[in-house]
């Protein structure tokens, strides 16, 4: 095979996004995905989660309804669950598949390493690029002690090849993988506990987030443990440090540790996405690779972290954690939104941090969180002052329009 522009090895969110911007440029691209197109994010991440979610909360919904005559007697049938995650990863990956195609690039179907900085080999063959991105992504993080066996210790992507809900869970971890899982598998009907090692649960979160979640997980009867670790497991019967005198015994445990970067040792100019070590986020994987192909920067101290459910979680730049009093606090609670009674989602908050007519950083609880921190991200990225953001129009009755009355008071 002759010499070739650019060798990507992965297919997730960071190469397929270089390898399709590289191929525009006029380059001869070669994409290596040992798997199947997507990455993490289609694949065992993202997307399969929130069609999990999607379904846990309509049916959560329907069992609490006051207008269906026998919410009680609505049944879960998990294997359609199933069918819809499948059909959704399904319906995606096809159309990147053809995307990448049309783009031009080629896509090697095997596992590749590297010889040296202009060489792959991949399938007992060697591949010669002027250049090579690694993006070969993260794997679930293992706990010594809690070594995942696919049956009774599961992984975040164990986890989503489940063909039947267990009737309890542990989960070790309140991160957006914890944080996620504990209430797919409440909404279905699992008893879940969550174990959590910091003082709170969402440890990065602004600490009246984290407080709030506590309260909707004690409202919804989600057990959690702070300050807390496994001693050990004996006979699946789950020993604690600190709480000597409380055990659990799970059918399932569920390791949310986070994800640790595959990354091969290289001369590679370019390591893009979850390989790199940053922030494992699908979104920051995909401006990685803007920014390495196309040159265009993003402020790296502004991405938007989400926690997906019901209400979401988003929150963007300062917390109330590492501001000092030269800053202002400024909350609304999203009763005060018309709309939030109309959707029968009442519970959060709009928090806005806020200093000499700036904004330095938002935490929302919210139905709709997940677009409303945008609104925040466009005001600070671009430095636009709180008196001219109130100068825009607000349409009733939105989630949005929280952003705007909590303007006013500032």
């Amino acid at each position: 095979m002759e010499e070739s522009d650019y060798g990507i090895i992965g297919g997730g969110p960071a190469g397929y996004t270089a390898a399709m911007l590289l191929a525009k440029q006029g380059n001869k691209v070669v994409v290596f995905e040992k798997d199947k197109l997507g990455g993490t994010c289609l694949n065992r991440g993202c997307i399969p989660t929130k069609s999990f979610l999607h379904d846990s909360i309509l049916y959560s919904e329907l069992k609490q309804s006051s207008f269906i005559s026998n919410p009680s007697d609505i049944k879960l049938d998990f294997t359609k669950v199933i069918e819809h995650k499948n059909n959704a990863i399904e319906k995606i990956r096809k159309s990147l598949k053809l995307a990448v195609k049309n783009s031009g690039v080629q896509t090697i179907y095997a596992e590749a390493c590297i010889k040296d900085k202009n060489t792959i080999i991949a399938g007992n063959q060697e591949y010669k690029f002027k250049n090579i991105i690694i993006a070969t992504g993260a794997k679930p993080r293992e706990i010594k002690g809690l070594e995942f066996d696919g049956n009774f210790i599961l992984s975040s992507d164990d986890i989503l090849n489940m063909q039947e809900l267990p009737k309890s869970i542990l989960i070790v971890g309140s991160g957006a993988i914890g944080i996620e899982w504990a209430r797919i598998l409440s909404d279905f009907g699992v008893e879940v506990t969550v174990i959590e090692m910091a003082e709170h649960l969402i440890p990065n979160a602004d600490i009246e987030v984290s407080k709030r979640v506590e309260r909707i997980f004690k409202q919804k009867k989600i057990k959690f443990l702070l300050n807390e670790s496994i001693d050990r497991i004996e006979n699946r019967v789950v020993y604690f440090k600190n709480d000597k005198t409380y055990t659990v015994n799970p059918e399932k445990i569920l390791v949310a540790a986070g994800r640790v970067p595959v990354c091969p040792n290289c001369e590679c100019k370019a390591i893009l996405g979850d390989a790199c070590g940053e922030v494992q986020l699908a979104h920051y994987a995909i401006h990685q690779a803007k920014a390495e192909v196309l040159n265009i920067p993003f402020d790296k101290s502004l991405v938007p972290s989400i926690i997906y459910g019901e209400p979401e979680i988003a929150w963007l730049g300062l917390r109330e954690q590492d501001i000092d009093e030269t800053y202002k606090k400024s909350l609304l609670p999203i009763t005060a939104l018309g709309k939030s009674w109309c959707d029968n989602c009442t519970d959060g908050f709009i928090k806005l941090i806020t200093k000499d007519d700036k904004i330095y950083g938002a935490h929302i609880i919210s139905k709709e969180a997940s677009s409303l921190i945008h609104i925040i991200l466009t005001a600070m990225q671009n430095n636009i002052k709180i008196q001219d953001l109130k100068q825009q129009c607000f349409a009733h009755p939105t989630y949005a329009e929280g952003i705007f009355d909590i303007l006013l008071n500032i």
